[in-house]
């Protein structure tokens, strides 16, 4: 019944409408969905949605998503009985987590420190190391006046401090691997694409570098870090 009720899955069409749909790319913020989805064992279809204006300003995709972005989700067993589709990768993180009753803590509190994590990706590492990667790598690099870049680095260098201070005799982000971990790394391996792990001291990060070593070791991580596949 739910593809009637979603257009995107015009343009999209589910093989099995029965499970999960993912809408993304993988990017930092579309590997969340992704590797969220293989580690929690919920069975999902991938659709490839490229960042091209074809694709994310389609009136498919933004009849799921209005704000143009991937990821994006549609389930068709939602809480309420409904099918249920969602945008936001922080969002979407927090509902697989209470869905599948994994990655978000066992007790209230650890579920508040799980989530203030998870906020401080939304809100810092994210938008932060995007505007980083814009003035040192792509068009913004072009720019004369040296200051939107300097910014941005240090920046950069001042949340990549509270993570190493955070991890300073821990493995996870927030007590036992979580969905916190799941939106940092994506993130902190950015800085490879960027070019800007040296400009930004990464090698001056022992605990960042072992956590990044050891999220990669993860079979869910390595499946979800390329689903959907790129083209």
């Amino acid at each position: 019944m739910f593809p009637d009720d979603f257009p995107i899955t015009k343009r999209w069409p589910p093989k099995d409408p029965s499970v999960i749909q993912l809408y993304a790319f993988p990017t930092p913020n579309g590997v969340k969905a992704s590797i969220m989805l293989e580690e929690t064992g919920l069975p999902y279809e991938a659709h490839l949605v490229t960042l091209s204006d074809a694709d994310v300003k389609s009136p498919e995709f933004l009849s799921l998503n209005p704000n143009n972005k991937i990821p994006a989700i549609i389930d068709p067993d939602g809480p309420d009985g409904a099918p249920l589709g969602l945008f936001e990768s922080g969002a979407i993180l927090i509902y697989l987590a209470e869905k599948s009753g994994k990655f978000i803590g066992s007790t209230a509190s650890q579920r508040a420190q799980i989530i203030q994590w998870l906020m401080f990706q939304m809100g810092g590492v994210g938008p932060m190391f995007g505007q980083l990667g814009y003035f040192y790598k792509f068009a913004g690099a072009d720019i004369d006046d040296p200051r939107p870049r300097q910014r941005y680095i240090n920046e950069a260098k001042r949340l990549l401090a509270v993570l190493e201070g955070q991890l300073e005799g821990r493995d996870w982000i927030a007590g036992d691997y979580s969905i916190a971990d799941i939106a940092l790394v994506p993130w902190v391996k950015a800085l490879d694409f960027y070019d800007a792990k040296e400009v930004v001291g990464w090698e001056s990060h022992r605990n960042l570098i072992a956590w990044v070593a050891r999220f990669d070791e993860r079979p869910a991580v390595q499946v979800g870090s390329d689903t959907p596949p790129r083209p």
